[in-house]
């Protein structure tokens, strides 16, 4: 994009993308909505970029970084505009890129629409750097695989925020050691560090120790609510479920990278590497807990319980911990087994203080880095993909 910036002559006169071009610039009929005239006159000012990008950053995001779901109908089931945008690989009516779209069908050439879009680019960066949200985006909700690759990548932007919020956060509670700091901070009104935490800290605040094997009171870590009905069968003491790291934010490509590197490779080191992650995170939320916790907690096919009858039966077996209230599964109690040697090897950390699985500020970088770089015939297919959508909705609301 930054090559077509700089060009000294419009590509719409000569011969760089035959047939394209023309076709993306004849949406204006389609998708410049006049409402109001405001859009419209706009445009016609002289070097109203600063005007258009006063649309899509300005003071509307101020009062709308929360994201009104509602208002720009994105994702409704019930909406036949996200139905028709989700269906042709677009964007949701109302989103960024949606109204991204609407702005370029009315710029008069690529170039100019090139010189916008690296503006666009540049303020994404400064709302990255100082840590705010997208516009016109869900804050925290991983990509949409439904809509396009450049919707997609903006979601990442603001997931990769989102986390990193979540992360200081987490820090913070941990260095505090009061979990009841958080659920009034003012500054998380607007930007939840997670739903489900903020409503069971209360819960989790009287019960931060747990009593070991030998009486000794251990102080639980990143907890993030009791897990139901489980008790540790060494000690008798609650199960708590512990906060643990996410899994990485991937796009319809990444995901298609990973697919193809795991058949070719035949690696599963990344999922290893998350097992090891909960298993200390759980050692961390559970002290004096064993593998037989850990394992009727997150994978509960692999435990089966044994009825009391059968127990006294089973005298020989008598130490050993899982035949006294179950049985781990046969996979489980097999020699070698990749859960029994991580969990020889997980130390007690929680996942505030372990080393990150996904790199937040890498895989923001990146995804600037891509939408600066991004082949022109790209940029402009998915958005002339989106300005289909948009001339669609618009037809069937106006006529």
């Amino acid at each position: 994009m930054k090559e077509l910036a700089v060009l000294n002559r419009d590509p719409l006169q000569g011969n760089d993308w035959p047939g394209f071009v023309p076709s993306f610039s004849a949406m204006k009929i389609l998708s410049l909505r006049d409402k109001d005239g405001k859009l419209r006159a706009q445009l016609d000012i002289d070097g109203g970029n600063h005007s258009l990008l006063w649309s899509l950053f300005g003071s509307d995001r101020v009062a709308d970084t929360t994201y009104s779901k509602k208002k720009c109908n994105y994702g409704s089931i019930l909406s036949p505009k996200a139905q028709l945008a989700g269906d042709i690989h677009g964007a949701p009516p109302g989103s960024f890129v949606s109204q991204l779209a609407e702005i370029m069908a009315g710029i008069k050439t690529t170039q100019k629409m090139a010189e916008f879009w690296l503006q666009v680019v540049a303020e994404l960066r400064r709302l990255w750097n100082e840590g705010q949200p997208i516009p016109w985006l869900p804050i925290d909700d991983n990509p949409d695989l439904q809509y396009c690759l450049l919707h997609q990548r903006l979601q990442v932007i603001n997931c990769c925020i989102a986390r990193k919020k979540r992360h200081l956060a987490a820090l913070k509670m941990l260095d505090s050691g009061n979990v009841e700091d958080d659920p009034n901070n003012k500054d998380q009104v607007t930007y939840p560090v997670s739903e489900t935490w903020a409503q069971n800290l209360n819960t989790i605040a009287p019960a931060l120790y747990a009593k070991t094997k030998t009486g000794e009171l251990v102080p639980r870590l990143g907890v993030l609510h009791p897990a139901e009905n489980l008790t540790m069968l060494e000690t008798g003491e609650p199960v708590f479920s512990p906060i643990i790291q996410e899994g990485p934010v991937l796009t319809e490509d990444l995901i298609r990278e990973t697919e193809e590197l795991i058949l070719r490779t035949g690696s599963v080191g990344a999922g290893c590497s998350q097992l090891l992650s909960d298993m200390q995170a759980f050692k961390a939320a559970n002290p004096g807990c064993i593998l037989e916790d850990f394992v009727r907690w997150y994978s509960p096919p692999d435990w089966s319980e044994v009825e009391a009858d059968h127990l006294s039966d089973e005298t020989s077996a008598k130490d050993d911990v899982s035949s006294r209230r179950g049985r781990l599964s046969s996979r489980m109690q097999s020699k070698g087994n990749l859960w029994q040697e991580l969990w020889e090897s997980a130390k007690p950390i929680p996942a505030a203080k372990q080393a990150p699985l996904f790199d937040e500020d890498l895989a923001g970088e990146s995804t600037l880095s891509y939408l600066e770089e991004i082949a022109p015939s790209d940029f402009f297919e998915q958005l002339f993909i989106v300005a289909v959508s948009n001339g669609k909705s618009f037809y069937h609301v106006h006529f």
